[in-house]
């Protein structure tokens, strides 16, 4: 048999893999990789596949932050400022939440790594692949979250963005009618503030707080507030009586109550010529101008101790104590007196000599007056206190005569300020205040007299608006010459000058395209126009006629 070779085994030439060592020294080197990318890495909290999904949802919030950032700053929102301060917080705080779990992870692998390098066999071969494949797994999990939270996020960053845009453009729109309303409530308080004067002041000096609230963009409310505090302040005062013009329910105004209290004014002078037989009339004195009237009304009314009321509305009880005031201030007297007194005539002898005839006559004089008190001489009748006093002089300051123009007349514009004036002096007989005004020392026919003070008292003749005229003619010609003259056939506006050519009226003959008589227009409605005239039966009274009526020569306009 043949010899059967051998080969010889030297110990140590061949190494025998050990599965366990190089399973250790490889996970050795994937945990000397991964601390030094975590290292290196973009984000100091990259350590793991849930820090990486970390950083990625917040890197894609500070994209978010800085736009929706951009958008409130380009809106000019205070609050922005802080929001990026609490954003810059929030996220600094999340950085360093996760940078704290990424070093305990980090800490945690590599206290596994160790061990498991120690152990050996295939057991740790497993347990490193099963790691690898889990870690493998939570990287795909935490992508796939990452990528649904960026989606979210944008999606609440964008409709942030829509919701700050809406947001701001609702805010400048509610800005911008606050205030217009501010504006305009300003415009309409303006004209009772005026009024008010102490009330008002004080009002002021109370809301000077809110001011700070208005300048922080608090308009609206403020406004209302100041507007609805005011406006229950003057209503409940005896300033409301500037607010009297409205019909409150009742079918009454301030206007149709003292046209009432005129009408029954004139009806006691008429009544009184009527019933009293007379060869001669004579009629003197003056009424109580309106606005002391009804200051003294208000005072009086809204501090009644025992019953006050507010001037702001009218009913009947209220124009019962309207009626008994005006009555208290004005009063009506009349007398007669029977004179026996020589008589002159001159007629012509028909030969051209003039010859003086001397008679003796018995005739009645009928002479009627009315007297009037002050508003001051009510306030001692009255027993106003200091602070009633106060109250009737605001009332009565020469700022406020527009706005008694308003209440009782209607009257708003500076055109109409004749016109009031003229209505003022309903009532007043014999015309003594005009005529002596003009420089005459007794009575004369005075309607121009009176056209001519009413004018005065506007301004208008220094003005050169309204002549100084005593003659009718001499007025017509006045406007004629300035081209400011139109006939009857046009309808005239309030304010201007009505010039009368009577048809044998009185003493004045004929119509002779001269004019017998002169007033002012207050207004014209459904084709008839009303007037204030002086010396309409000796009186300061309102009058009407049609438009175009034959009996108007025509009309002077004022070039206001």
């Amino acid at each position: 048999m043949p010899d059967i070779k051998t080969k010889n085994v030297v110990k140590g030439t061949v190494k025998t893999i050990d599965k366990s060592a190089v399973a250790a020294e490889r996970m050795k080197d994937a945990y000397i990789r991964t601390k030094d990318k975590a290292e290196h890495g973009v984000y100091s909290a990259e350590g793991s596949a849930e820090e990486y999904a970390a950083d990625r949802i917040s890197g894609c919030a500070d994209t978010v932050t800085r736009e929706a950032v951009r958008q409130f700053d380009k809106q000019g929102r205070r609050g922005v400022q802080s929001t990026k301060n609490n954003i810059s917080k929030a996220k600094e705080h999340f950085r360093q939440r996760q940078a704290q779990k990424s070093i305990k992870t980090l800490e945690r692998g590599e206290k596994t790594i160790k061990q498991t390098a120690k152990s050996t066999g295939k057991s740790t071969i497993k347990t490193a692949k099963g790691s690898v494949k889990t870690a493998q797994k939570t990287v795909k999990t935490a992508e796939q979250t990452a990528r649904t939270a960026i989606k979210t996020s944008e999606q609440a960053a964008k409709v942030a963005q829509k919701t700050a845009q809406a947001s701001a453009k609702a805010a400048r729109t509610a800005a911008q009618a606050a205030k217009a309303t501010a504006k305009t409530t300003v415009a309409t308080i303006k004209a009772a503030a005026k009024a008010t004067v102490a009330a008002v002041k004080a009002i002021i000096a109370g809301t000077k707080a809110l001011i700070s609230a208005i300048a922080a963009g608090g308009w609206v409310a403020v406004v209302i507030i100041i507007v609805v505090c005011l406006i229950a302040l003057i209503v409940g005062s005896c300033f409301g009586i500037f607010f009297s013009g409205e019909d409150s329910g009742s079918s009454m105004t301030m206007q149709s109550v003292v046209q009432e209290i005129n009408t029954d004014y004139q009806t006691q002078l008429d009544t009184t010529k009527t019933n009293i037989s007379y060869d001669v009339l004579e009629m003197s004195g003056s009424r109580a101008v309106w606005p002391e009237v009804l200051a003294v009304y208000a005072v009086k009314t809204t501090t009644d101790p025992n019953n006050p009321q507010d001037v702001a509305t009218m009913d009947a009880s209220k124009k019962a104590i309207l009626k008994d005031i005006f009555w208290q201030m004005n009063t009506i007297s009349s007398r007669t007196e029977t004179k026996t007194e020589e008589i002159i005539t001159e007629t012509d002898d028909g030969h051209g000599n003039i010859v003086e005839t001397k008679t003796t006559v018995t005739r009645t004089y009928l002479y009627i007056s009315v007297a009037h008190k002050t508003a001051g001489e009510m306030a001692d009748k009255f027993g106003f206190n200091a602070d009633q006093r106060k109250q009737l002089a605001e009332l009565l300051a020469e700022e406020n005569r527009s706005m008694w123009s308003a209440v009782l007349y209607g009257i708003y514009t500076e055109d109409g300020q004749i016109v009031s004036v003229a209505l003022s002096q309903i009532g007043n007989v014999g015309g003594q205040p005009y005529w002596s005004w003009y420089g005459f020392d007794s009575r004369v026919e005075w309607c121009a007299c009176f056209v001519s003070w009413a004018a005065n008292e506007c301004g208008y003749i220094d003005s050169g608006i309204i002549p100084k005229f005593a003659g009718c003619t001499n007025g017509v010609q006045w406007f004629k010459d300035r081209g400011q003259w139109i006939d009857n056939s046009a309808t005239p506006s309030p304010g201007m000058i009505i010039f009368f050519d009577w048809n044998n009226k009185g003493s004045s003959g004929p119509q002779d395209g001269l004019s017998d008589h002169v007033g002012i227009v207050e207004r014209v409605e459904d084709g008839i126009i009303y007037t204030i005239e002086g010396n309409s039966g000796d009186s300061c009274r309102e009058n009407h006629y049609a438009v175009g009526h034959y009996e108007i020569l025509g009309y002077g306009v004022p070039a206001h």
